[in-house]
C-alpha cells in the first residue's frame, strides 16, 4: 500500500494539509487549489495526476513519492530556504492565500520562471554547461539518488544526452543498473526507450540482459505510452505488450465519422511527414490528458463550496516553445465533440501502427474509401443530429472557410512553422498562416470595424423605436442564468462537451444546450441588441488601447467587462434560435468572449519583465476581441433584417 496518504503530507506550494494531486515531473504533492494553477500552466510546465482517482503505473507513483519524501520541493524553492529571502520579504504561499493572485503568482514564479532554483555560476559557453550537467546526469543515474538527478534536470541536463565517449544515453545506464525509478524519471523528462547506443542496443535490451524483467516490461510500456493512452481513452483497454500486441485500434460504431470530410482528413493525415504526424499525436495526447483530468477534477470537487477561480481548463494552455499556429491548432482540439475526437484518435492509432510496421501507403483513393466502407458495413452508424453542425467554428471568417475544406484536427498538424513537405501540407499551412494576421494589423482592422459598427449603430438607433412598436415580442424563453445545471451532473459528460451556446461566467467551461429545447423563431428587439452591442464595442476599444500601450495589467478588467456585456447580450436570445446564422453568431460571440478571459488571465504574474509569450498572448487576445466584435455586428445585422420583415 502506498505511503501517499500519510497525515503528515502537505501541499508543496502552500503547505495545506492532505494534498490529493501530484506534479509528476516536479516530484511534488499539491492541493486542489494549487493544482488548478498547475493545470493552467500546461503539461510542459507541470504534469498533474490525482493520487487516488487517476490510474498510476506503480513504479511511476513510487518515483514521485520517493522524490517528495526526499525533499524534491527544495529544488524548486532553493533560494527561499535562505534566511536572506525572509528579510527581503519573499515567501511561499500559505493555505489562507487567495488562489488569484497570491497562489497563482507564487506557483508561476516557482515553476514557470524558475525564480527560486539554484543558479549555476555564469559561463560564457552555455552549451558546455549543459553538456557538463548531462555528463553528471549520465553518471548519477546508476545510483538510486533520484533527487540529485532531478536537480541536474532542473538545471538543464538533457535526459536524451548521448555521451560521446561512452556511446550511450543515461537511460541505457539506468537500465543496465536496474534503476527502474531513475528510468521513470528520465522518461518523464523525455528519454526515449527506443534509442540505440553505439552497439545498436536499446535500454530495453540492457534491462533484459541484466535480468531486470520488470524494468524491461515497463520500458516497453513507456515506448508505447502515447498510443496506449489514446486506446485506453476510447475503450478502457491497453495492448498486451508481453505477448507482442502493441496496438489496439478500437472500431467504435458510435464514434467513427464516415463523412466525406472525415475521409479527406484521414487521407491528409496519412500524407503528413513522420515529424508532423508525431507532433499531431503528441498534441492529441495532451488533449486526452486534459479531458481525462477535467473529468477527475469535476468528480472530486466539493461543488457546494467550489470557487470559480479553481475551475476546469477549457483548452490546452499556450506552450511558448511552439509556433503561434501550432498553439492555435492545439486549442481548437477542445472544440471537437466526443464523436469527432474519437474519429481523430482512431485515425491516429491506425496510422501510428501503419507507420511503425512500415506498411506502404496506397495512392489509390478507392482503397482508402474501401477501408471506411468495410467498417461501415460491420457497424451500424448512429444517425447524427442534423440540427447543429458537427464542428462549431469560433475563429475568423478566413478560418471558417478553411474549416469547410479541411476537416477536424488532422489539418491542425499542418500548422507548425517549419513545414516543408507535401503540397497539401504546405497549402493548409499557408491558408492558416494567411488567416492569422499580425497583431498590429489586427488592431487597426478591429478599430476600423468598431468605427464602422458605431456608425451603423447610430443609424439603426433612429429606426429602433419604430421597430420596437411594430415588433413587440413576448417574454424571451432564453433562461440564461448561471449554473442552471447541477455541476455534479456534468462530470461524466465533460469529455464530450464541446458545442457552446452560452457559457457560465467567471471562467467555467461552455455549457451544452439542452437537446430537447424546441427551436424558437423569436428574436429580441433591435434596440436591445444595439444597446448591448454598444457596451461590447466600448469595452473592446478600451482593451485595444491597452494592447497598443502595452498595459497588460488592464487585460483582465477589460475582459471581465466584455464578459458581462456578452452574457447580457446572449441572454436576449432564445436558448435554441431557429436561425442557423443566429446560432453560429451566438457561438462565435460567447466562445470568443470565454477564450478572451482565459487568454487575459495568462498575464496574471505581473512581473516587471513580461513573460516571454506576452506577444503571443496579446495576439490571441486581439483575435478573440476581433471575433467578438464581428459576431456582435452579425447579430445586429440579422436582428435588424428579421425585425424589418
Amino acid at each position: 500500500m502506498s505511503k501517499r496518504l500519510r497525515s503528515s503530507e502537505v501541499c508543496a506550494d502552500c503547505s495545506g494539509p492532505d494534498p490529493s494531486w501530484a506534479s509528476v515531473n516536479r516530484g511534488t504533492f499539491i492541493c486542489d487549489e494549487c493544482c488548478s494553477v498547475h493545470r493552467s500552466l500546461g503539461r510542459h510546465i507541470s504534469q498533474v495526476r490525482h493520487l487516488k482517482h487517476t490510474p498510476w503505473p506503480p513504479t511511476l507513483l513510487q518515483m514521485v513519492e520517493t522524490l517528495y519524501n526526499n525533499g524534491a520541493n527544495s529544488i524548486w524553492e532553493h533560494s527561499l530556504l535562505d534566511p536572506a529571502s525572509i528579510m527581503s520579504g519573499r515567501r511561499k504561499a500559505n493555505p489562507q492565500d487567495k488562489v488569484h493572485p497570491n497562489k497563482a503568482e507564487f506557483i508561476r514564479a516557482k515553476y514557470q520562471m524558475l525564480a527560486f532554483v539554484h543558479r549555476l555560476p555564469c559561463r560564457d559557453d552555455d552549451s558546455m554547461t549543459a553538456k557538463d550537467l548531462s555528463k553528471q546526469l549520465h553518471s548519477s543515474v546508476r545510483t538510486g539518488n533520484l533527487e540529485t538527478c532531478l536537480r541536474l534536470l532542473s538545471l538543464g541536463a538533457q535526459a536524451n544526452f548521448f555521451h560521446p565517449e561512452k556511446g550511450n544515453t543515461p537511460l541505457h545506464v539506468a537500465s543496465k543498473a536496474g534503476q527502474i525509478l531513475q528510468a521513470e524519471l528520465l522518461a518523464v523528462y523525455g528519454a526515449d526507450p527506443g534509442t540505440q547506443d553505439s552497439s545498436g542496443k536499446t535500454p530495453v535490451d540492457y534491462a533484459r540482459q541484466g535480468g531486470h524483467h520488470e524494468l524491461a516490461e515497463r520500458l516497453v510500456e513507456i515506448q508505447y505510452e502515447l498510443t496506449d493512452r489514446l486506446a485506453f481513452y476510447l475503450c478502457g483497454r491497453k495492448p498486451d505488450h508481453k505477448n507482442g500486441q502493441h496496438f489496439i485500434i478500437p472500431q467504435m460504431a458510435d464514434s467513427l465519422d464516415l463523412s466525406e470530410l472525415a475521409k479527406a482528413a484521414k487521407k491528409k493525415l496519412q500524407s503528413l511527414s513522420n515529424h508532423l504526424f508525431e507532433e499531431l499525436a503528441m498534441d492529441v495526447y495532451d488533449e486526452v490528458d486534459r479531458r481525462e483530468t477535467d473529468a477527475v477534477w469535476l468528480a472530486t470537487q466539493n461543488h457546494s463550496t467550489l470557487v470559480t477561480e479553481t475551475t476546469v481548463v477549457p483548452f490546452l494552455p499556450v506552450n511558448p516553445e511552439y509556433s503561434s499556429t501550432r498553439n492555435q491548432g492545439r486549442q481548437k482540439l477542445a472544440r471537437f465533440n466526443a464523436h469527432e475526437f474519437a474519429t481523430l484518435v482512431i485515425d491516429i492509432l491506425s496510422d501510428a501502427k501503419r507507420r511503425q510496421q512500415g506498411s506502404p501507403l496506397s495512392g489509390s483513393k478507392d482503397n482508402v474509401e474501401l477501408i471506411l466502407k468495410t467498417i461501415s458495413n460491420q457497424h451500424s452508424i448512429e444517425s447524427q443530429d442534423n440540427d447543429q453542425p458537427d464542428y462549431d467554428s469560433v475563429a475568423s471568417d478566413e478560418d471558417t472557410d478553411l474549416e469547410a475544406t479541411a476537416s477536424k484536427a488532422n489539418r491542425q498538424k499542418s500548422l507548425d512553422s517549419d513545414l516543408s513537405d507535401g503540397p497539401v501540407t504546405v497549402q493548409e499551412f499557408m491558408e492558416v498562416k494567411n488567416a492569422l494576421v499580425a497583431s498590429e494589423a489586427k488592431i487597426q482592422q478591429l478599430m476600423k470595424v468598431n468605427n464602422n459598427l458605431s456608425d451603423e449603430l447610430r443609424i439603426m438607433q433612429k429606426k429602433a423605436s419604430r421597430l420596437e412598436k411594430q415588433n413587440s415580442t413576448p417574454e424571451s424563453d432564453y433562461d440564461n442564468t448561471p449554473n442552471d445545471t447541477d455541476p455534479d451532473d456534468t462530470g461524466s459528460s465533460r469529455k464530450g462537451r464541446q458545442r457552446s451556446m452560452v457559457w457560465q461566467g467567471d471562467g467555467s467551461v461552455p455549457d451544452t444546450v439542452e437537446p430537447h429545447t424546441a427551436p424558437s423563431p423569436i428574436l429580441p428587439s433591435t434596440e436591445d441588441v444595439i444597446r448591448k452591442t454598444e457596451q461590447i464595442t466600448k469595452n473592446i476599444q478600451e482593451l485595444l488601447r491597452a494592447a497598443q500601450e502595452n498595459k497588460h495589467d488592464s487585460y483582465i478588467p477589460c475582459s471581465e467587462r466584455i464578459h458581462v456585456a456578452v452574457t447580457e447580450m446572449a441572454a436576449l436570445f432564445p436558448k435554441k434560435p431557429k436561425s442557423d446564422t443566429v446560432r453560429t453568431s451566438l457561438r462565435l460571440l460567447t466562445s470568443s468572449a470565454y477564450r478572451l478571459q482565459s487568454e487575459c488571465k495568462k498575464t496574471l504574474p505581473g512581473d516587471p519583465g513580461p513573460p516571454t509569450d506576452i506577444q503571443l498572448v496579446t495576439q490571441q487576445v486581439i483575435q478573440c476581441a476581433y471575433d467578438i466584435a464581428k459576431a456582435a455586428k452579425q447579430l445586429v445585422t440579422i436582428t435588424t433584417k428579421e425585425n424589418n420583415n
